[in-house]
């Protein structure tokens, strides 16, 4: 259920959930998932109605209230008796189907699955990125010789840059495009379980807040005193965005703009999740392009779709900055991310995402030995050198499975 649900959850008119079994004698262990189902079902926005039929009545109320919380419509019948079904079941399953249902805007287009290859392709160099940039931050000086002469063991964990890239992935994967309440909910929902990601102290707050009730427009437009933020938090977790949209760049600013305000208002933080998405997007174009021509070709269409701001004056200047140049010169020059803003970190991961479509390893390399936000740094390099065919394959076998699996199957398989 859990592993195949989303993939008829578009066309679900009733959910009917059981517990199963009581814990037996003597077990400590509860044999039964009913649980888990509504604790997964309750990250979404409510998509129809919900019958729970469990004779457990403690686990039974416990997945009622999940669900409830979480605003789907929910009721529950006791299957007692051999003709429940007709005389409880069918009853309550004609009154919610006959409740007027809620409109949930579905927009996937026909080549869904096409696009969702790509977005897993970056998804993962996104994670590599930022599971490597974590473990390295406090040796970014020794990082290339560290991982030309070999890297720890696995598992390399991920921070929050590649948490909320997979809600991102989440939201695009059930409705094609940025539903940004979906969003909010997928967010809050990973948040909730797993909150010691090293997520920013804003967004904590925001997090929270949303948790408790708050509306995300509010949390969000409220961020440092009403003026929003400017962090670089929407532009790390965007690439698979733009890998989604790569063939379409007019709509990436729409959806990139959209996946940004749901935590990130400010203008500067808004321009670097639109450079990001749009350069993952040329990184996936470009794949047969010459060498010689991919970077200025993607400086030139990342500027073309980045709104004046600071981050754009940060990409001009990369766009002009020669890969000759020494690491820290390069950092100095258009930051490093120290700053843990958009104008700060974006023109220089693009810049070594754009020197290095075809080569994972160097760009990665390049990003966290600049130090500051290391894993941030190397998550949106990741994510735009995996969006590109050849950087995805330049990936190495045991960086794959080293790597954290990712809630998603595709992103765990080795490439043949």
């Amino acid at each position: 259920m859990l592993a195949e649900c989303e993939n008829y959850l578009e066309n679900a008119a009733l959910i009917s959930l059981d517990h199963d079994l009581n814990p037996q004698p003597g077990v400590a262990g509860d044999p039964g998932t009913g649980l888990e189902v509504a604790n997964h079902l309750a990250g979404y926005l409510p998509l129809c109605p919900v019958i729970i039929h469990s004779s457990n009545a403690d686990r039974a109320w416990s997945m009622h209230n999940e669900l409830r919380f979480a605003g789907w419509r929910v009721d529950r019948v006791g299957p007692i008796g051999d003709d429940w079904i007709p005389k409880l079941w069918l009853p309550k399953a004609r009154e919610l189907l006959a409740m007027t249902k809620d409109e949930v805007v579905f927009r996937k287009p026909d080549d869904h699955i096409i696009r969702l290859k790509r977005v897993f392709d970056s998804l993962k160099g996104l994670a590599i990125g930022d599971a490597l940039g974590e473990m390295l931050a406090y040796r970014h000086a020794e990082a290339p010789h560290i991982i030309r002469t070999g890297l720890p063991a696995g598992p390399w964990f991920h921070t929050d840059d590649t948490e909320m890239a997979i809600s991102v992935v989440d939201v695009l994967k059930l409705y094609g495009y940025v539903h940004q309440d979906a969003l909010a909910r997928r967010f809050t929902w990973h948040f909730d379980r797993q909150p010691d990601r090293g997520y920013g102290s804003m967004t904590r707050i925001q997090m929270r807040e949303i948790i408790a009730g708050a509306n995300w427009r509010d949390t969000a437009a409220s961020a440092f005193g009403g003026q929003g933020s400017m962090g670089n938090g929407s532009a790390m977790r965007v690439a698979p965005l733009g890998a989604y949209f790569a063939d379409e760049l007019e709509r990436i600013v729409e959806e990139a703009r959209a996946s940004s305000l749901v935590t990130h208002t400010h203008p500067e933080g808004v321009a670097g999740a639109i450079a990001v998405a749009i350069a993952a997007a040329m990184a996936w174009q470009l794949r047969n392009a010459p060498e010689n021509e991919r970077t200025r070709r993607l400086f030139e269409e990342v500027l073309r779709f980045t709104p004046q701001s600071q981050v754009r004056r940060g990409l001009l200047l990369a766009s002009q900055t020669s890969p000759e140049l020494p690491i820290e010169v390069v950092a100095k020059s258009l930051g490093n991310g120290s700053l843990v803003t958009a104008p700060d970190t974006v023109p220089f991961a693009i810049w070594c995402a754009a020197q290095n479509l075809n080569n994972f390893i160097e760009a990665i390399s390049r990003a966290i030995s600049a130090g500051g936000d290391c894993d941030t740094n190397a998550a949106i390099v990741g994510g735009i050198v995996a969006a590109c065919d050849a950087g995805s394959e330049s990936i190495p076998e045991d960086w794959r499975t080293a790597c954290e699996p990712l809630p998603f199957p595709e992103c765990n398989q080795t490439p043949p």
